[in-house]
């Protein structure tokens, strides 16, 4: 298996491919073996990459993970086969807001880590699927530093990016139904849960 993740992270480099940071997804993994989570949803798979890891963290993890990318959906089957996943993980090719999920299906843990302008859009979607006691971890909320600047950058698709993620935070900062932490690992994750009752 180790093996296998250098062998991603090389390629990942070489493609220019974003990829979890190593923190980010060591923490994820810690907080799916204390949590118990069994049952995760994964909005943008990439290659596989940390798919895999968190499969890895206990036998009993199912994961469905969605990508829209067709060279990378592809990527990411065949590293999830060479891992020995392919009955665990789940991979859908698809736009994730196109999707329709089944209404019985629900998630210990939904992971958002795709289009960095559609997290609201993500977040209102996939609400549904969670577990009363679920939680919805996003990632890249620092975006390389930039968040909190965007004022400071030039007009234009980066600073509509940060601006967006600007907003998501604030979302999750106001939000009525979820309590969010945000924790300063990597680039940044929030982690939301479901408001609980006074």
């Amino acid at each position: 298996m180790k093996e296998l993740i250098l062998e991603i992270e090389k390629y990942a480099s070489e493609k220019n491919i974003p990829i979890i940071e190593k923190k980010t997804i060591a923490y994820i993994m810690k907080f799916i073996n204390d949590n118990n989570i069994k049952n995760i949803l994964e909005i943008g798979s990439a290659i596989g990459y940390s798919s895999i890891l968190m499969a890895s963290v206990n036998p009993n993890i199912s994961i469905t993970t969605i990508e829209k990318d067709e060279q990378r959906y592809m990527e990411c089957i065949k590293n999830i086969k060479k891992a020995g996943y392919d009955k665990r993980i789940n991979v859908v090719y698809q736009d994730a807001l196109e999707m329709n999920l089944s209404n019985d299906i629900k998630y210990d843990l939904i992971f958002i880590d795709a289009a960095k302008g559609q997290y609201i859009n993500f977040f209102e979607k996939f609400k549904y699927f969670l577990n009363d006691k679920g939680f919805i971890i996003s990632d890249n909320l620092n975006f390389h530093g930039y968040v909190g600047r965007s004022t400071e950058l030039e007009k234009g698709n980066l600073r509509s990016l940060v601006e967006k993620i600007e907003s998501y935070k604030d979302f999750l900062e106001h939000n009525e139904e979820f309590d969010t932490r945000f924790i300063d690992v990597g680039d940044t994750i929030s982690i939301s849960e479901r408001k609980k009752d006074e």
